[in-house]
């Protein structure tokens, strides 16, 4: 199986329930969703002529949007290699789901680490039945790239991001239709750390003890 990579880096999870661990990113190239505050827009389409070699993935000075096609062994081999001590492996991307990550995450997890999938739940996840999921929905996007009912069972965190109070009703309605008994973490995150919306965040958080998703890495200055 080989997957489309932009970049593999070491680093701290900057949002969500894992937020200050160390980890090691995996990040997907090529996205159909098109969400409007995307921060890696560069993932978007694959294009052949920015195909490129795993030393040009590894060497990047900044963002870009050059790629290269990975098996799971060069994966692990190149984590090997960098001898970063995390065993937390973020999964992300562009749109990881578009693909079958069965393979992957199963090979990881035999090797000793832990997987997190971030996604939109907009694509069927396939992954290990031990790969933590996270859901960020797309709710009010006008393409039809809508986030599927199934992908919010599946997961374990619904990140969901914020700007105004309607959003908040959106996601009310939303989670009226899981009908389930799962003990998911919701995780509400600010868009863009505006301060209206983290404030709208903080108060829902502690009227409904959700968890606070602020993005540390924005405030670190970090990747």
């Amino acid at each position: 199986m080989l997957y489309p990579i932009n970049e593999i880096f070491h680093s701290l999870q900057g949002e969500g329930f894992y937020s200050g661990v160390p980890a090691i990113f995996i990040r997907f190239q090529g996205c159909s969703v098109g969400c409007q505050w995307c921060d890696t827009k560069y993932t978007w389409k694959q294009l052949s002529n920015k195909m490129g070699l795993l030393k040009d993935i590894l060497l990047k000075s900044k963002v870009s949007n050059i790629w290269s096609y990975l098996d799971c062994m060069t994966v692990l081999s190149t984590i090997v290699q960098k001898e970063w001590n995390a065993n937390h492996i973020v999964i992300t991307g562009g749109e990881p789901s578009m693909h079958d990550l069965r393979p992957l995450t199963i090979f990881l997890e035999k090797n000793g680490f832990y997987c997190q999938l971030e996604t939109s739940g907009t694509y069927a996840i396939n992954c290990s039945e031990k790969t933590w999921v996270t859901v960020s929905p797309k709710l009010d996007l006008k393409s039809d790239n809508k986030t599927l009912m199934k992908s919010l069972i599946r997961s374990d965190e619904i990140k969901y991001l914020v700007n105004s109070e309607l959003d908040i009703e959106i996601l009310d309605k939303l989670l009226l239709n899981i009908n389930d008994d799962k003990k998911r973490i919701i995780s509400l995150q600010p868009i863009s750390c505006n301060s209206i919306a983290t404030n709208i965040c903080i108060k829902n958080c502690l009227a409904r003890n959700w968890k606070l998703s602020i993005q540390i890495h924005r405030y670190l200055n970090i990747r």
